[in-house]
């Protein structure tokens, strides 16, 4: 990869790929495989930001509908984030990667708390940043807080990497005919209402010209052709 097509990349992954095979937590062999995926771009001088869900260990709607009260419950989630930002941090910087974990909710102990200026800084030093906890807010996504950090960074794309090769007309794990997108505009995306994210996180990234990337992360070398620009997934833009 002699010149990536993206140079500063805000990567969203999601808590449940973290499971791997495994019914909830986190499987160790697909954390490893997420830190050498990474590891591969780094190499190639890509500024690299993450930010991870919660959903393999603690949900906040789920617990709402479970009688839990809502804003509790998202903090619960966003304590899940943590949990997940520290293990993919651990695995990365077992291979030699240099990173950072800033969240939204300040625990200095174990993180820094999110200051844009730092952020970019490590970014610019060739560090891997890991924005933990969400926006710090009840009743905002891990999407929405990819989508807000990604514009404040400036990153150039977000790459949602989930289990699905891209956006599909729809579920193609429920239905065989389901057929996919090459690439969509932001207002296609909304009138076929297709579940890319959830619609704060979609206007955040249309309002601010931020392009999306859906992609399947779990095949090897993905996200190292997304980089390159390869149409891999399905391309959301204005």
């Amino acid at each position: 990869m002699v010149n990536p097509k993206y140079k500063r990349i805000l990567l969203k992954l999601s808590g449940e790929a973290l499971m791997g095979g495994q019914e909830y937590g986190i499987e160790h062999a697909r954390l490893m495989q997420y830190a050498h995926e990474i590891e591969a771009i780094a190499d190639h001088g890509v500024e690299i930001a993450v930010v991870i869900g919660g959903g393999n260990i603690y949900r906040g709607m789920q617990a709402a509908n479970s009688g839990f009260d809502r804003v509790q419950g998202d903090h619960m989630g966003m304590l899940a984030t943590v949990i997940n930002s520290l293990s993919l941090q651990s695995a990365m910087e077992s291979i030699g990667l240099k990173t950072r974990l800033q969240t939204a909710i300040k625990m200095e102990q174990i993180a820094e708390p999110f200051i844009r200026r730092r952020a970019v800084r490590h970014l610019e030093k060739g560090r891997i940043v890991i924005f933990g906890a969400g926006t710090g807010n009840p009743y905002f996504t891990t999407d929405t807080a990819a989508s807000l950090r990604a514009i404040e960074i400036e990153a150039d794309v977000i790459l949602k990497g989930t289990r699905v090769d891209g956006i599909y007309t729809a579920d193609p794990e429920k239905d065989a005919s389901a057929t996919k997108f090459e690439k969509l505009s932001f207002n296609e995306a909304i009138s076929k209402n297709l579940n890319v994210m959830d619609m704060t996180a979609f206007t955040l990234c249309q309002e601010n010209n931020v392009p999306i990337i859906v992609f399947d992360m779990n095949k090897p070398g993905n996200l190292q052709r997304v980089i390159e620009g390869e149409m891999v997934g399905t391309l959301v833009e204005v």
